[in-house]
């Protein structure tokens, strides 16, 4: 479920701190959500299974309005997603004797040092440079910054080439990516690589166009990737590497104009606003923490404090005091009171936010460009030949929380719990063997352009969000038969939603007739 606590958004389109990309309220949240248990040994921890079984599992955490017993602190740390713990993935399951064909990652960065500081208090201690022998560590960590070494063999977008391949400062600078959110996505990468390595996705001898890397210009999204990358692919070959460069958080290339998206943007942070300003207990919160550190209640909402204090309980460190105090009196401290409260107020946010829509619309608008460039590359994959090495086998997108919650929302997973560091969304693309397409006695079309030489069977696909297999739960599955013979989602239903129906919810019929139409 999206939640959060307040503040205003990051440079780089944090969800709890900094400036918004559009607009200075935008999604001004941090949000926190239960999750699996993850950790030490972030490695495949379910086997590769041939049949279905548990490879179809399909889970979407409990809403918070259906289980308010849950603890905003136990939440929070679901959302720091401290490497201490094995994950059970599901990524690279599939009916058996199913062809892989192409796999397309989209990961939030991963921890990173906070954007904003709380004045007269002391910034928490953190190195942020990469040390194998300091916890968390990863097997790989050593002989990845080695490799980081020779990153001028490869080929970097735009400005790309001078932004820091690896975080190098031992006291972190603002939003800098910390030793365990590259550590996240070294195990992330491996645990990928382990879940597809029965498949061949990239084979070896793979050729430049089969990998297609991107990334906003942010060094936490840019070393997130390489970490990605390099757990994927260790020792990979830097002269067949391009990293490309998006310039807008919303990965929208060159289709990022969109009036009412805008519109649908400022609307949801007015109803955002009021429902904050009314909450009398969060008002009151906010007035004790800064009578606590002698701050005017404006100075301490805008000096973000939850981003701070979020920094300090996913590092195990003590909440903030007051810096400066006269000689003899008593620590005056925040207190993981006053977190939860905030916490509270955030869920409440998310309830209301779905019975609004607003967002929703917002979400559709802000992310049909990625996801019509994702829809386009599993069609040329489907309508490749045997043998022909496909564009973009893997597709790798590293960006932000406010990338990955509005893809989340566009796709019709409203219970998706909110994007933790290093989450990650997998659209996986498969193909049935051509004696199920005919002991089926299907009917469905071929896409087009499958000519002389394609390979049979018909093309499907699986969303995964955090390991989980939630295709059943997107807005263009939810309601295909899950228990026929092929009981995967077909293509045709993604492309459909894509290019028509996504629309509907905003009475339009194309991305271009919803961006330019006139308010009813």
């Amino acid at each position: 479920m999206f939640s959060g606590l307040q503040g205003n958004i990051g440079g780089g389109g944090e969800g709890f701190c900094g400036r918004p990309i559009f607009l200075p309220l935008f999604l001004s949240t941090v949000n926190l959500m239960p999750t699996t248990p993850l950790g030490d040994e972030q490695v495949l921890g379910g086997g590769v299974g041939t049949g279905l079984g548990k490879s179809r599992k399909r889970v979407i955490p409990v809403p918070h309005t259906e289980a308010p017993e849950l603890d905003p602190i136990a939440e929070a740390y679901g959302y720091c997603n401290t490497p201490n713990r094995t994950e059970q993935a599901w990524e690279g399951h599939s009916p058996a004797d199913y062809t892989l064909l192409s796999v397309q990652v989209m990961i939030r960065h991963g921890d990173r040092y906070p954007l904003y500081s709380i004045p007269k208090t002391k910034r928490p201690t953190i190195d942020c440079t990469l040390s194998p022998n300091r916890k968390p560590s990863h097997p790989q960590l050593s002989s990845f910054i080695s490799h980081m070494g020779h990153g001028d063999r490869g080929h970097w977008e735009s400005t790309l080439g001078s932004v820091p391949r690896l975080p190098n400062h031992s006291a972190c600078e603002m939003g800098e990516l910390t030793q365990t959110g590259v550590v996240q996505h070294l195990r992330n990468g491996q645990l990928l690589m382990r879940a597809y390595e029965r498949h061949s996705l990239l084979p070896v001898g793979w050729s430049p166009r089969q990998l297609w890397v991107e990334t906003t210009g942010k060094s936490r999204t840019l070393q997130s990737g390489l970490a990605f990358l390099y757990g994927f692919l260790p020792d990979f070959d830097w002269s067949k590497v391009t990293v490309r460069h998006q310039w807008s958080t919303l990965f929208c290339g060159a289709a990022c104009d969109c009036p009412a998206r805008n519109r649908y943007l400022e609307v949801e942070q007015r109803r955002q606003y009021r429902l904050r300003a009314a909450d009398a207990q969060l008002d009151a919160t906010y007035a004790e923490m800064a009578r606590a550190l002698g701050l005017p209640p404006r100075q301490l909402r805008a000096a973000n404090p939850i981003d701070s204090l979020l920094c300090h309980l996913c590092h195990g460190l003590p909440f903030p005091c007051l810096q400066m105090q006269a000689a003899g009196a008593s620590d005056t401290c925040l207190t993981k009171e006053q977190f939860a409260i905030i916490r509270r107020q955030q869920l409440d946010d998310e309830a209301d936010k779905r019975q609004a829509g607003l967002y929703r619309k917002y979400a559709i608008l802000a992310m049909h460009p990625f996801l019509n460039r994702t829809a386009g590359r599993m069609e040329r994959a489907a309508r490749a030949k045997t043998g022909e090495a496909a564009e973009a086998t893997l597709a790798l997108s590293s960006a932000h929380d406010v990338t990955v919650a509005p893809l989340l929302s566009a796709l019709g997973l409203a219970e998706a719990r909110f994007p933790r560091f290093a989450a990650r969304v997998v659209f996986e693309l498969w193909r049935s063997p051509p004696a199920a397409s005919a002991a089926a006695g299907s009917k469905q079309q071929a896409p087009r352009g499958k000519g002389k030489g394609a390979a049979g069977g018909e093309p499907f696909i699986r969303l995964l969000y955090d390991g989980e297999d939630v295709t059943f739960h997107t807005a263009f599955c939810r309601s295909h038969k899950r228990h026929g013979p092929r009981p995967l989602c077909p293509l045709k239903n993604f492309l459909s939603f894509v290019r028509r129906d996504m629309f509907a919810a905003l009475n339009a019929s194309s991305y271009q007739e919803a961006c330019y139409k006139r308010p009813g």
